[in-house]
């Protein structure tokens, strides 16, 4: 196994390397997202990026938490001014991400998949990243703040939880977060763009429904208010809700109950 790379981002390289992106990186912050969220409230353009060596409370959808030593991850939040975008397709902006995501780590020679909506997923069991997207409205129109905490140098000492991974413990080709960040800033631009063009609906949809390991399993949805749906799920509809059993659902915990 590789050894990780353990430093600092190097602030220059990856200021040269990201281009088309306003990159703002810090040695610490509380949360990437919160810090962007109030630079699009104060006019920050399309395309700005946050990003930090170590990022003290990340935040994951439900409300969940997550944090991870300095210099083991990526943690960066990519603000998008999609305003021509109508509401009925903004849902599918985490799925978009977790797409972006996956075809990073393929690059890096790590084979993942997703599991509704955006979870990456190594071997349909051990997660990867952690993506949280934000709608932020402010006075030029409404935002998307879009998160992504991967996990990439971590130990197995150093894994917050069992089922967690990293690009080091998969084998990646590098572990250097300088090199892997303009690639998944790239990667998730060109994805993002493809969602913005009415014209390529069917092609991204076509494209998560290859990556997404969900469809076609039978799967529990664990709901808000403590019921949950067991059935198949058969596709992602045009709003980026699962399919199971003909209904659509747009939020849940999915486990899948059997493999493929």
């Amino acid at each position: 196994m590789q050894q990780p790379h353990l430093a600092p981002l190097d602030r220059d390289r990856l200021r040269a390397d990201a281009v088309g992106f306003e990159v703002h990186i810090t040695d610490e912050t509380a949360s990437t997202n919160a810090d962007l969220a109030q630079a699009a409230h104060d006019g920050a353009p399309e395309w700005t990026v946050h990003t930090t060596d170590h990022q003290a409370a990340g935040r994951g959808r439900l409300d969940r938490t997550f944090t991870m030593p300095r210099y083991t991850g990526i943690a960066v939040s990519v603000l998008v001014r999609p305003t021509e975008v109508p509401p009925t397709r903004w849902p599918w902006l985490p799925l978009v991400t977790g797409l972006a995501v996956v075809d990073t780590v393929r690059e890096l020679g790590v084979d993942a998949a997703l599991k509704w909506p955006n979870d990456v997923l190594v071997e349909d069991r051990r997660k990867l990243c952690g993506i949280l997207v934000e709608r932020v409205e402010t006075s030029i129109g409404a935002a998307a703040v879009v998160g992504v905490g991967l996990n990439v140098g971590l130990s197995a000492e150093d894994l917050p939880v069992e089922r967690a991974t990293s690009l080091l413990l998969e084998g990646a080709s590098t572990t250097d977060r300088t090199e892997i960040l303009p690639v998944l800033l790239r990667r998730l631009r060109e994805r993002l763009e493809l969602w913005r063009d009415p014209a390529s609906a069917a092609e991204l949809a076509d494209a998560y429904a290859a990556t997404c390991s969900t469809i076609g399993r039978q799967v529990r949805i664990e709901r808000a208010d403590g019921s949950d749906v067991v059935g198949e799920a058969t596709g992602i509809d045009a709003s980026g809700c699962l399919v199971v059993d003909g209904v659509p659902w747009s939020a849940g915990d999915v486990t899948h109950l059997r493999p493929a």
